[in-house]
């Protein structure tokens, strides 16, 4: 006997008598849970209320709703479209018919008298398929869980490393609003995240020279589409109790695959303590 744990056929025939044959004959050498209705109408409904339904045995010639207009509702409903479905007939044997059963999603088209053989052998291949696309499917979501678990690992080692990075961090949309920031930059700003975020970069930054902080979005924009980074710019943050606080600068442009600018990622390191090259020079000189 072939095991086929956890399957579930359902087998529709309006006549008892067949219901009782196919029955036998299926769990003479299978093992599977079988399910049998009478009419379509019964097999909507069971369909439609026990989960994971692997296969369908059809007959076609059935009253009030024979087994084409059955196929036809199962196909159209999204918990049992996929589900198998073998038609059996002993009346609709043409070509035409047969071609009928197949546009409707037919996986077989099986006449009556049955051979026992013929069928068994269709209702295990189908199992196996099923079988094997479940096991690619477990091997599948495996790896899906592996690569989200890799990608979370890296995410978080990458957060660490953010926050707890020395240098300040902001990142900006294309208009200079600030959207985010790292601890750093909350530090050498006196401002809580929240209160950074919404603000333009001109409200605490300025260029050496420029007292109009605002001023240079535009160049900076021009610039970044050139280039893609501005780097060593010696400029000033503009803590939130006016204090200036000498900062090396840099900013790289991150663009969508269109080329247009998102976000601006900006570094800045705090220079405070660090005599510039120039004053150094100017010092040796004066001595």
């Amino acid at each position: 006997m072939k095991r086929y744990l956890g399957f579930k056929l359902l087998i529709v025939d309006d006549n008892e008598n067949n219901l009782f044959s196919l029955r036998t004959l299926v769990e003479q050498h299978m093992d599977v849970e079988i399910l049998e209705a009478t009419s379509g109408q019964q097999a909507l409904e069971i369909a439609q209320a026990q989960p994971d339904i692997d296969l369908i045995i059809l007959d076609i010639q059935m009253p009030e709703m024979d087994g084409f207009q059955t196929a036809s509702i199962l196909k159209i409903r999204k918990k049992t479209r996929d589900i198998p479905i073998i038609f059996l007939t002993a009346a609709f044997k043409t070509e035409e018919f047969q071609q009928k059963g197949y546009e409707l999603g037919a996986a077989d088209y099986l006449l009556k008298p049955i051979d026992d053989n013929l069928l068994l052998n269709k209702i295990s291949t189908y199992f196996r398929l099923i079988e094997k696309e479940r096991q690619l499917n477990v091997v599948l979501e495996q790896a899906v869980a592996d690569r989200t678990r890799e990608l979370d690992e890296a995410r978080h080692y990458l957060e660490k490393i953010i926050q707890h990075m020395g240098e300040a961090l902001l990142v900006l949309a294309p208009d200079g609003t600030i959207k985010s920031v790292n601890p750093a930059a909350c530090r050498m700003l006196d401002y809580p995240a929240e209160e950074l975020a919404g603000l333009s970069i001109g409200d605490v930054f300025e260029e050496e020279g420029d007292e109009a902080a605002g001023a240079f979005m535009g160049t900076w924009l021009e610039a970044l589409i050139r280039t893609g980074a501005l780097s060593a710019i010696e400029a000033r943050f503009i803590a939130k109790d006016g204090r200036r606080v000498p900062i090396l600068f840099s900013r790289t442009a991150i663009t969508d695959d269109a080329g247009e600018i998102t976000d601006i990622i900006c570094i800045a390191k705090d220079m405070s303590g660090y005599a510039r090259i120039g004053e150094n020079e100017a010092s040796a000189s004066a001595s």
